[in-house]
């Protein structure tokens, strides 16, 4: 019998995404999609954090109990608020940035992590640094919010929200040609693959070691 990777999303777009990456494991994707924290975060500034990380968490045992023999986590948001593996679950959690992390740690040079949602920067870089840490690298990054995108992606106009990401990344690249260019969300993938092969420079994300990570997660 195959294996179960259950994905918890932010928004249905990341669907395509881990789809076309995973292709090659020969598993089972149950995808499981729910917007609703992304947007109290955003939008009510009395939400509580443990609100969020109980959410999260529910969600994840949900996932957890529902047969998947791994989990994988797309949104950067609920792994920060997540924090650490569930104690009560034998399931293995794996956050979309955490061989991205590995990757960032990786490079000696300077680097610019670009984001397009503010509310995910804080607990994104906490835990960079705190992987850094642990490894005992700490990366020459500088973080740069693009401001007025990822509401794009949460009211569906993803055509419009790659286009416009694609022309503010080229931006970043052609002024800035001395860093390495990264993008810290899953729904920048695109656009940071179409300006990374017209400016034929590498630009870091969050795909690019995940299946050899969710095929060492299965193995255990």
């Amino acid at each position: 019998m195959g294996k179960t990777i259950g994905c918890l999303h932010a928004h249905h777009s990341n669907i395509g995404h881990i789809d076309r990456t995973l292709a090659g494991l020969g598993a089972e994707l149950l995808h499981y999609v729910d917007p609703g924290l992304v947007r109290r975060v955003s939008r009510e500034p009395s939400f509580r954090q443990e609100d969020g990380r109980r959410r999260v968490q529910d969600q994840v045992d949900w996932i957890g109990q529902s047969g998947a023999d791994a989990i994988l986590v797309t949104c950067t948001q609920y792994m920060a608020e997540l924090r650490d593996n569930p104690a009560s679950l034998s399931v293995p959690v794996v956050g979309i940035d955490e061989p991205f992390f590995e990757s960032v740690c990786g490079f000696e040079g300077p680097q610019l992590l670009l984001f397009t949602n503010r509310a995910t920067v804080g607990g994104t870089m906490e835990r960079l640094q705190a992987h850094a840490f642990a490894i005992g690298r700490q990366p020459n990054v500088e973080v740069r919010v693009l401001d007025g995108l990822f509401e794009l992606v949460m009211r569906g106009e993803q055509e419009r929200h790659d286009l416009e990401l694609f022309q503010r990344i080229r931006e970043q690249a052609t002024s800035d040609p001395g860093r390495r260019l990264a993008v810290a969300q899953l729904s920048m993938t695109a656009a940071a693959d179409r300006a990374g092969s017209e400016l034929g420079i590498p630009i870091g994300h969050a795909l690019e070691s995940l299946t050899s990570r969710m095929k060492e997660t299965l193995r255990r």
